[in-house]
């Protein structure tokens, strides 16, 4: 049998099966240490550095340690290609098949009972997405609206047509269907519409069947949103995917601490609760059509019509007394008028479930009164919440709506009694949860720390395969003037590097500013470079017309800062416009800071410095993907310098070769640009921002 230096070692199974398989020493010390935890079910923290190669590090162990295992991702696309390509190329290579099995949230898999009552027309359907509309506060035109029509129609016939072949029911499987499509919710179930033993097509169930296949699986796929609903909740209808399971190896693990502060808080939104009285109200109708007014069971259906329309009263005196703008606000500020409200839409619910549970198990209306207990307990918790143990905000859509939110500043001790209650290993690993050689951070708001850790550095040459470019001369952040240097100081930058790059902005407001920027310098009929925008497409489909086009000019926030895969000289020049650190106007983070200082931490290095430089890490990693890539790394931001904190942030990077000189910059960058540009024009102009 072999052992791990052979199956990662040259001419190993691995290499024979990937003709671009390298063999690097990083990636042999993950898998072994990833063994020793899978053998003696040990909670570890692993570091892989960018380019480590550490799912194959954690797969080819998983596959040979015959333990049944579950892998949690951070996304759904990392768990398809997990499931479709990774795990069945490693078990070929090591001829060691395995059942495998891809489990999701139930609301990425088709509900054939919903999809049913659409009817063929899709008439519920135009009435349901007036209803559950994206909110874009804008009166849609008529032709806009007719278009939308159209585009529903279509989609709808093409699951339709689907939906007669498909076993799994993934909708992912569905071409051009995206999940934020107003479809999508018409033909998904969620756990409070669910009807459960009752519905129909119960033994057609895809959620029962990826269930079900899971439960017999060796190795179960799922994501971070499912494990925590089942860890922290129980709640997505899954029962308990855990298990039987001998270990949890959860990728992409720098995610789990804020995820898991929100699975073990409370949200409590408008929509959920006008959703639930829709359908009260229809079943009511419904109900009402073949039930006598004046007989005993059409008064207690009465009843619950009435007390539906307590809680719509409710609703609307809560949404009264908060604010008109949108935004987040804090809910300890707007006095106990609004506290008084939250608990008396909480009694109207409960009045409201009292009257469904009258009803008994066998009328359809039952299935309401769980999900109206579930906001009672919500709200309490939201009402009832001690200020120094948690922040309560309330958000406003701008369709006017609200979300009412708790989240606790400190997970760690439940977070780790749970992991306690499960005898079997967990295996945290990701690309960044240290800071230098401390794990701190990560460990504390997880309770992990007693946990070993182990940092593997990447295999990469930053010294060599990129420079860290920190300009002079660029104004303060808070300035008005900031972001137009920002563009002022990207555009030669960008020109030299023939294109290729990442603009990542750290606020929406911003990134619109700059791309307002960029455009008046490069008019439309002028433009040396494509232009791809966050917002203005799909962001799958960003990523992949800028592959393709080689010399594109890629502006993004968040969600391009992480989780981004440019290999190639795709990508060869990333610019930072600002030090990422969370706004402290936020009432979130400005509750945080106040319960640190109010309990005697240090809010700034506790807190709002850490977080920055695990932010600023995963930003910078967007840039060397292998070992053939090389770029440049530009960080306008001058706090950079200027502040003492730019040392921690400096420390927490890749070891590139830093410079503040542009002459030196702009060498570099010419010197790895393309030398045959294939959409751009190769005199493209080094235009200046106004």
């Amino acid at each position: 049998m072999l052992d791990l230096e052979d199956i990662f070692g040259p001419g190993g199974p691995l290499h024979s099966a990937l003709p671009d398989f390298k063999s690097r020493w990083q990636q042999l010390r993950m898998a072994q240490r990833v063994a020793t935890a899978l053998e003696h079910r040990e909670t570890v923290v692993v570091e892989a550095g960018t380019g480590t190669g550490k799912t194959f590090a954690y797969l080819v162990p998983t596959l040979l340690c015959g333990s049944r295992v579950l892998i949690s991702t951070g996304t759904r696309t990392l768990q398809d290609q997990l499931f479709s390509k990774d795990l069945p190329l490693v078990a070929a290579a090591l001829g060691r098949p395995a059942r495998i099995a891809l489990l999701k949230g139930r609301t990425n898999y088709l509900c054939r009972y919903r999809l049913a009552r659409i009817g063929p027309g899709g008439e519920q359907l135009s009435l349901d997405t007036a209803a559950t509309a994206p909110d874009t506060g804008a009166a849609a035109t008529a032709t806009e609206a007719v278009d939308e029509s159209t585009s529903l129609a279509t989609m709808l016939a093409r699951i339709q047509r689907w939906s007669l072949t498909t076993r799994q029911g993934d909708l992912a499987e569905v071409r051009g269907l995206s999940d934020s499509h107003q479809v999508w919710p018409q033909v998904t179930s969620t756990r409070e519409n669910c009807l459960g033993n009752r519905c129909p097509e119960i033994s057609r169930c895809h959620v029962a069947l990826a269930r079900r296949e899971a439960l017999d699986a060796d190795i179960v796929i799922v994501n971070h949103h499912l494990l925590l609903a089942d860890l922290a909740l129980k709640e997505d209808g899954f029962g308990d995917i855990l298990g039987s399971a001998d270990a949890v190896i959860l990728d992409e693990a720098h995610q789990i601490p804020d995820l898991a502060t929100q699975f073990f808080g409370a949200t409590v939104s408008s929509r959920r609760i006008e959703n639930l009285l829709k359908e009260v109200h229809a079943e009511v109708a419904s109900q009402l059509t073949h039930t006598p007014v004046d007989s005993g069971a059409g008064e207690l259906i009465t009843n619950v019509a009435t007390a539906a329309r307590g809680v719509e009263l409710s609703q609307h005196q809560l949404a009264a007394c908060l604010p008109t703008r949108t935004g987040r606000f804090p809910l300890a500020e707007m006095g106990s008028h609004v506290n008084a409200q939250v608990d008396d839409l909480a009694r109207s619910l409960q009045f409201l479930q009292d009257k469904l549970t009258h009803l008994g198990d066998d009328s359809a209306l039952a299935q309401f009164a769980e999900r109206a207990g579930d906001l009672v307990l919500s709200l309490d918790r939201i009402a009832d919440m001690d200020d120094l143990d948690g922040v309560r905000a309330v958000e406003i859509t701008q369709r006017g709506g609200f979300s009412l939110s708790l989240m606790p500043f400190d997970i760690s001790q439940r977070f780790l009694s749970l992991l306690q209650s499960r005898r079997c290993g967990w295996i945290f690993t990701s690309a960044t949860l240290s800071l230098g050689e401390d794990f701190g951070h990560f460990t504390g708001r997880l309770g992990l720390h007693d946990s070993p850790t182990l940092k593997i550095e990447s295999p990469f040459d930053y010294q060599r395969q990129s420079l860290l470019y920190l300009p002079e001369g660029l104004p303060e952040p808070a300035s008005p003037k900031y972001v137009a240097a920002v563009i002022e100081t990207a555009l030669p930058l960008i020109d030299a590097a023939r294109g290729g790059a990442f603009i990542l902005f750290t606020s929406h407001r911003a990134l619109s500013q700059g791309a307002a920027l960029l455009r008046a310098c490069w008019s439309k009929e002028k433009s040396p470079y494509r232009v791809f925008v966050q917002g203005e497409a799909p962001r799958e489909r960003l990523l992949k017309e800028f592959r393709e086009d080689g010399n594109g000019v890629l502006l993004g926030t968040t969600s391009f800062w992480e989780g981004v895969d440019v290999k190639g000289e795709a990508l060869r020049l990333v610019i930072i416009e600002k030090l990422p650190f969370s706004s402290p106007d936020d009432p979130l983070v400005k509750a945080r800071i106040d319960h640190l200082q109010a309990t005697g931490g240090n809010a700034f290095r506790d807190y709002q410095l850490p977080e920055a430089a695990l932010a600023l890490k995963q930003g910078v990693g967007r840039l060397i993907r292998s070992e053939e890539d090389y770029g440049t790394v530009v960080i306008c931001d001058p706090r950079m310098v200027g502040r003492g904190y730019g040392k921690v942030l400096l420390a927490a990077l890749p070891a590139m070769s830093p410079t503040r000189d542009r002459d030196e910059a702009l060498r570099f960058i010419r010197k790895h640009a393309p030398r045959n540009l294939t959409n751009a024009d190769s005199s493209a102009r080094a235009a200046t921002a106004p």
